[in-house]
């Protein structure tokens, strides 16, 4: 029987137990998967509290339904007729600037009339056709990529505040390739962000003649039609109707026994029978000790921690991959949920909610309008709100007091949506390790981390402070890493 460790009990690695004891029995012997989670509690950032009839989230309040392994992960779980979609009122979003929400356009035409940009900065956006190449060689941040192309104005107004409602990060530190790497990769195929978006209208235009062909004959064109599909609809905002820790429960469900709460691992180490390289036939290759005492011999270990929790695992057995782990940084931030009375501030807001710049000197990165987006969120007659806060370039919020937390949130709601009612419930989500940030270089890091885990068979780093901070990212992550363990225990 080989075994494998899992540390850490987030999505990635729930998902990665999961496939991994779907396929044991495609492991001569057969394959035991073990768990193990510090915390009382599964699924690191995700949680969702069931408060007064409200239902919210201290994490991700949903996912986008246009990935085939999230697709695939759901359907292995039976969590389909669970899942709920974003209301079509959440397509509306806001940006605020100079004193007043701007609806953000969702069309060429649109763009050019709104009054989210100068009309300078607006026609310098058409002109992205036009922007020069890439610079050879250079790892680009998000800044300098939007500056280049699309002007100065959009990159401090639309892609800043883009990039604090995914990343609460700077972006002017963040690496383009690393962070939106399907950007990056627009430009490298077509010559810029227009031409790749005209190719992909044309495309969906063409698989969609060809499902109606299809469909004409009798042929099944589901696959063609589905959410993300070559014919069907963009991603649309998806959750569960009871939130998004109903997909951590199910994973915890199937994973059963396997499971050890409460196991903080404190050591790694390659067993004596291996040290010399993995052989099956001497036995377990590695052994991972918790806090409790415990020794488990194992064949493999999968760290699936964020990189502040795997940098002393890792310097444990190689000092220099422990390092190179350590430089990638995060940023604190902190989720503050406030529910008010619909009659106490002119009825419930319609759309998904708003983004600041930072250019605008406000704390709060945004709000998201979580009873619009998702209907049910809140009891009849109330709405719940959650405002972000912190982040690269506001550290330190994650340490303000709670009296001082709510006062600046709402300062900034009387500011925004000119909210002045005092809200009937509060709560508030720190994460000190908040959101991993792929700085320049994140890349070439990954590379060399790659490189130092060559030299440990059967040893691996995966999770969102390496390969994706979406979960999206988990499950495709969750699909790879399953299958490169399987690999290796195979052989």
């Amino acid at each position: 029987m080989r075994r494998v460790a899992i540390v850490g009990g987030g999505i990635a690695g729930l998902a990665t137990a999961v496939h991994l004891t779907d396929r044991a029995d495609s492991v001569v012997g057969g394959l035991e998967v073990v768990v193990f989670e510090a915390a009382g509690r599964l699924g690191g950032n995700i949680r969702t509290d069931h408060t007064n009839g409200f239902t919210i989230e201290s994490g991700p309040s949903g996912y986008l339904d246009n990935l085939e392994a999230m697709r695939r992960l759901i359907e292995r779980l039976n969590l389909r007729t669970d899942l709920q979609r974003a209301d079509d009122t959440a397509a509306k979003r806001f940006l605020y600037r100079s004193g007043r929400l701007h609806p953000l356009p969702t069309g060429p035409l649109g763009f050019l009339g709104s009054s989210v940009l100068s009309l300078p900065g607006r026609l310098r956006v058409l002109l992205e056709p036009l922007a020069r190449s890439q610079p050879q060689g250079l790892d680009e941040t998000v800044h300098e990529f939007a500056c280049r192309r699309i002007g100065i104005e959009a990159a401090e107004v639309l892609v800043d505040a883009m990039v604090s409602g995914v990343f609460a990060g700077d972006t002017r530190r963040l690496s383009l390739e690393s962070a939106f790497p399907k950007m990056a990769a627009m430009e490298q195929a077509h010559g810029g962000l227009v031409r790749a978006m005209i190719s992909k209208i044309y495309r969906r235009r063409g698989a969609k003649r060809r499902a109606r062909r299809l469909s004409k004959r009798g042929e099944s064109v589901e696959e063609m039609m589905r959410p993300g599909g070559p014919a069907g609809p963009g991603g649309t905002l998806t959750s569960f109707r009871r939130g998004m820790e109903t997909l951590v429960e199910r994973l915890a469900d199937e994973l059963g026994d396997a499971i050890r709460l409460r196991h903080r691992v404190v050591g790694i180490e390659k067993s004596e029978a291996s040290r010399s390289g993995f052989e099956p036939a001497a036995g377990p290759a590695w052994r991972v000790f918790t806090d409790s005492g415990e020794t488990f011999e194992v064949d493999g270990v999968v760290v699936a921690v964020p990189a502040a929790a795997a940098t002393n695992l890792l310097r444990g057995i190689d000092r220099p991959l422990g390092e190179l782990v350590a430089g990638i940084v995060s940023a604190p931030l902190v989720v503050v949920a406030l529910g008010f009375e619909e009659s106490d501030i002119g009825g419930a807001p319609k759309g998904f909610g708003f983004l600041v710049p930072r250019s605008e000197g406000m704390r709060s990165l945004g709000c998201l309008w979580d009873s619009s987006i998702f209907p049910g969120r809140a009891p009849a007659g109330k709405v719940l709100l959650r405002v972000m806060i912190g982040g690269a370039h506001d550290p330190g919020a994650v340490g303000l007091d709670d009296e001082t937390l709510i006062s600046v949130v709402r300062r900034d709601l009387s500011k925004t949506m000119g909210l002045a009612a005092e809200p009937s419930l509060t709560r508030i989500y720190r994460h000190p390790l908040g959101i991993a940030q792929y700085e320049r270089g994140h890349g070439a890091r990954l590379g060399r981390i790659d490189e130092r885990l060559d030299e440990w068979p059967g040893l691996w780093v995966v999770g969102s402070s390496f390969q994706g901070v979406s979960m999206n990212s988990c499950a495709e992550i969750a699909e790879r890493q399953a299958e490169l363990t399987l690999e290796f225990l195979r052989s």
